[in-house]
């Protein structure tokens, strides 16, 4: 059941911020598929649709990484491409990750991630219904890459498999408690299946 109460209209700035996205995120491919990176905010927008008809969410939705993986374009020039609201939304959801810098991936992973969870104590609903989003897509493409891959989709990220799967869980806890919308539903369903997936040849290998 959505939150809206009718379907979310196609309007220019939403298709700005595609043609914007598709251009911006040119050349990235996805972590562990082949698939161009533009397929992971495409799909975010296209889950938030089913529950907001607010533009805005719709449009950050399809700038969420923006800001954190693509060089030289800063907040400002978003607030002059998409506007103030759209801006501070994509920041909320952003990681203190400058594309312009060099840095140890691996080394920065777990302090990214726990200030991410720490900010998600305090942003506002919109971001916390593109993070749900976000982590529903993420999760999926994980399950689907699981079933090409195998175990060695893991060599294709910054971190082990525990940690990711600590990581959702913690992302989980804090939407439950804050996000009154029927989407944390869905990741709650998309993660328990994740779980069911990734553990698979862990109780393989205990029988």
């Amino acid at each position: 059941m959505c939150e809206m109460s009718h379907i979310m209209k196609f309007t220019p700035k939403i298709q700005k911020a595609i043609n914007f996205v598709s251009v911006k995120h040119r050349g990235q491919k996805r972590k562990g598929v082949t698939l161009p990176y533009v397929v992971h905010p495409y799909s975010v927008a296209w889950i938030l649709s089913n529950y907001t008809n607010d533009e805005d969410i719709i449009v950050a939705g399809l700038l969420h990484d923006v800001l954190e993986d693509v060089k030289n374009y800063r907040a400002h020039d978003m607030e002059k491409d998409f506007g103030t609201r759209v801006t501070e939304i994509v920041q909320e959801v952003s990681e203190d990750k400058d594309p312009n810098v060099p840095e140890d991936s691996k080394a920065t992973w777990k302090r990214r991630k726990k200030l991410y969870l720490k900010n998600l104590e305090h942003d506002s609903r919109e971001a916390l219904m593109i993070c749900a989003a976000d982590k529903i897509h993420n999760l999926t493409s994980m399950m689907d890459a699981h079933q090409e891959l195998g175990e060695k989709l893991w060599d294709h990220f910054n971190a082990p498999k525990s940690q990711k799967l600590w990581l959702y869980g913690e992302i989980m806890n804090v939407l439950k408690r804050r996000l009154k919308n029927p989407i944390v539903k869905e990741l709650g369903k998309t993660f328990r299946q994740a779980i069911k997936t990734f553990m698979k040849p862990l109780e393989k290998n205990l029988k």
